[in-house]
């Protein structure tokens, strides 16, 4: 699976690293920058999910940079400043900043922040590509007919229940896009997800389980972790 790719902006190299340590730690892929322009380098070469985002930089300082991001991208921006006084110029209605901490914070509620920021992104994302209806969708060994309801693997008829059929198909017809929990639980149960519920993680966990005993241990749904879950075809 690919892991999430997030950018640290950050001429305070003390700090980045250990933003570094906590967000590897969680499984996510870090790249750093100690200035402006170099951040801009690395998002126009790179494929960035999240940025964080320091305000005081050299050549190039960080709501510039938010600008220059916002003119061409939606990445979620979560922005870092040691002055609290900056909070007001950085969620100023012109300067697109997803969210901000002050310095100096705490870990878990900064894995928190950049959670929440990747969940949201990935549902609008959900939200903006539909996918084109289909009546069959074959994954390998696997076929997934809408019109009967039914899973197969190889022939051989898989049980499901009418919502594990559901995520399956949502999945399945938007290829390589990662649904969150909550972008899951809204598309198939139709109501408002709330943050403490683990019904979608349960509801997957017995999918996985009747596919990959009909599939030998083959993961079709994967997880991406701190965000969600996909399928590749």
């Amino acid at each position: 699976m690919n892991p999430i790719q997030i950018l640290i902006a950050d001429d305070d190299l003390e700090i980045a690293q250990l933003i570094k340590i906590y967000l590897t730690n969680e499984g996510y892929r870090v790249l750093t920058a100690s200035n402006g322009r170099e951040a801009l380098n690395l998002i126009a070469k790179e494929s960035i999910q999240l940025i964080i985002l320091d305000v005081m930089m050299p050549e190039m300082d960080g709501l510039e940079v938010v600008r220059a991001v916002r003119a061409e991208h939606g990445i979620p921006i979560l922005m870092l400043s040691a002055k609290a006084e900056d909070m007001d110029k950085i969620m100023g209605l012109t300067t697109g900043a997803d969210d901000y901490m002050v310095k100096p914070f705490n870990a878990l509620e900064l894995i928190a922040r950049v959670k929440s920021l990747l969940r949201r992104s990935m549902y609008l994302n959900a939200q903006i590509q539909p996918a084109k209806d289909q009546d069959e969708i074959q994954i390998h060994s696997v076929n997934i007919s809408k019109k009967s309801h039914t899973v197969t693997v190889e022939g051989r008829n898989v049980n499901l229940t009418s919502t594990e059929f559901d995520i399956l198909y949502l999945l399945a017809s938007h290829s390589g896009q990662v649904f969150s929990a909550e972008a899951i639980f809204e598309a198939v149960w139709k109501d408002k997800f709330l943050e403490s519920t683990n019904t979608v993680m349960v509801h997957i966990s017995k999918l996985r389980d009747k596919l990959e005993s009909e599939l030998g241990g083959v993961k079709l749904i994967q997880t991406v972790w701190g965000v969600g879950y996909k399928i590749e075809h």
